[in-house]
């Protein structure tokens, strides 16, 4: 079988062929990664928490961006789109297009089965990475569930569960609470 040689591209070259392009793709390490397309079960469970998420936080200084900001991760490199990110204070951005932002307080993540075990795993494992990231929440699309990780003044992360049984889950660092009944409301046969 003959194995196709990998083209590296600089940050640069990605940046530039990004912003012209209609599609969205992930950069690490020198190569790009397509983003798969989302089902309804996601935009709608995304529509709710930017729902959610920018009445809570309306007439503060904060602000909810969708999975259209691109976030680069500085120390490891890796320039990606959360589903949601929300930032309490100083925008700070990769450069005067104001595109990629570098300091989000907390991200969501909205699981898929193509890729749960990259934002449980390498996802997580860049995330961490950025000083500003007090909160890391994941929500499945299968099931009423919803994960928190949330930074410790000592570094260390805890986690936090949200279900039926126990319907909240509360992002102490930004003021807001996601319900789970908000979060699916109309996302059917979860």
């Amino acid at each position: 079988m003959e194995q196709r040689a990998v083209e590296f591209i600089s940050e640069e070259e990605y940046l530039a062929q990004e912003r012209s392009s209609e599609e969205k793709y992930e950069y690490y390490g020198g190569e790009v990664f397509a983003m798969a397309g989302a089902s309804e079960k996601h935009n709608l469970i995304v529509t709710n928490v930017l729902s959610e998420l920018r009445s809570q936080l309306k007439k503060r200084p904060c602000r909810v961006y969708p999975s259209d900001m691109r976030l680069k991760i500085e120390a490891t490199g890796l320039y990606t789109y959360p589903d949601v990110m929300v930032l309490c204070g100083e925008r700070e951005f990769g450069d005067d297009n104001l595109d990629t932002l570098l300091n989000p307080d907390v991200i969501i993540e909205v699981l898929s089965d193509s890729t749960e075990s990259y934002d449980r795993g390498k996802k997580f494992w860049n995330y961490r990475t950025l000083e500003s990231l007090k909160a890391y929440v994941m929500i499945s699309q299968n099931s009423r569930r919803m994960e928190k990780y949330s930074r410790n003044k000592d570094g260390s992360w805890t986690f936090t569960e949200a279900d039926d049984d126990h319907p909240l889950i509360v992002l102490e660092s930004i003021g807001c609470n996601l319900e789970i009944a908000e979060v699916y409301d109309k996302v059917e046969d979860t």
